[in-house]
This record gives C-alpha cells, structure tokens and sequence, in this order.
C-alpha cells in the first residue's frame, strides 16, 4: 500500500481526548470530522485534503481506547498517519477502521507541514517528496495489511470468516 499526500505535523502525547473533543462524540460521523484536531489547528478539519497525511511524535493517540477517534480521524479523508511512536490501542484500532498508520522514529525531523510525504507501508519507509529523505520504519504486519485491504476488521470478518471462528 502506498500513499502520497501533503503532510499535517502534530507533536508528541496527543490524546485521543484532543483528536475528538468529547462534546462531539455522539455527533454524527459528518460533525465529528468537522471537529477533529480543531484545537491543535483549527485549519485542520477545515483544509484537511483526501489523501492528507498526519505526522505526529510520540505517544501519539494515547489515553483512551475509544475507536471514535479513529473513525473521526479516518472520516476526515486522510491517507495515512505516520508517527513516531503510537499508543497501541490507538495503533490497533487505526487498522480496525481500516486507517493505514506506521511506526517511523525521526519522521517529525522528516517532514514539515505541507511537504508532500510518499509512504509505502508495506516496506515502512516514508519519503519527503521536496528532499528525497527517506526513513525506514517497522512495516505494517502481512495480517493488518489485509485487514486495511478488507476496509476494516468488519469488512475482512465479512470476507474471511474462516479467520474468526
């Protein structure tokens, strides 16, 4: 799987909490995705482009395990979220949604707001498109690339329940 887009730049021990202001949980998906990382940048939920690419620093998504989270930031029609480290439920509910994300350690470094970023999860590298800079990563798990495949831990359920019996 292999994405391009303009890169979103976020810091370090973002929580979930910040992604999807409570007050908007129970909103439609549509009203969510208004909202999404309005406080860390309010031109965010207002440019955010499909294909866009979330960069973010450590810890990113950490705190709650709600998948809310996710399915907003997935709605908002980002590509990919790249950061350097992930909250593990965080990470695992991205794929569960069907959300690519990767694990890149100097990717903050890499990448600046508005550079276009290349990202080819299978391999997990991540290339500015302006300097040809690459960092590697841990690629994406042969099963949690099928799920992405799939759409979603639903979706791969519905095509594969071979897998969950």
């Amino acid at each position: 799987m292999n994405f391009e887009g303009r890169c979103w730049k976020f810091g370090d021990n973002i929580p979930t909490d910040r992604l999807v202001k409570s007050q908007y949980v129970f909103e439609p998906m549509d009203v969510m995705a208004r909202h999404v990382l309005e406080d860390l940048d309010p031109d965010f939920p207002l440019r955010v482009a499909p294909g866009d690419i979330v960069v973010a620093g450590r810890h990113f998504g950490q705190s709650s395990g709600r998948a809310i989270a996710t399915k907003a930031l997935k709605a908002t029609g980002i590509g990919c979220v790249v950061a350097e480290t992930f909250a593990r439920t965080f990470y695992r509910n991205c794929f569960e949604v069907g959300l690519p994300a990767i694990e890149v350690r100097g990717v903050t470094a890499l990448a600046n707001g508005g550079d276009t970023l290349r990202v080819d999860l299978a391999a997990g590298v991540v290339t500015n498109a302006a300097t040809g800079e690459s960092l590697s990563g841990e690629p994406a798990d042969p099963f949690l690339v099928e799920m992405l495949d799939a759409g979603g831990l639903i979706a791969l359920a519905a095509n594969r329940p071979e897998l969950f019996r």
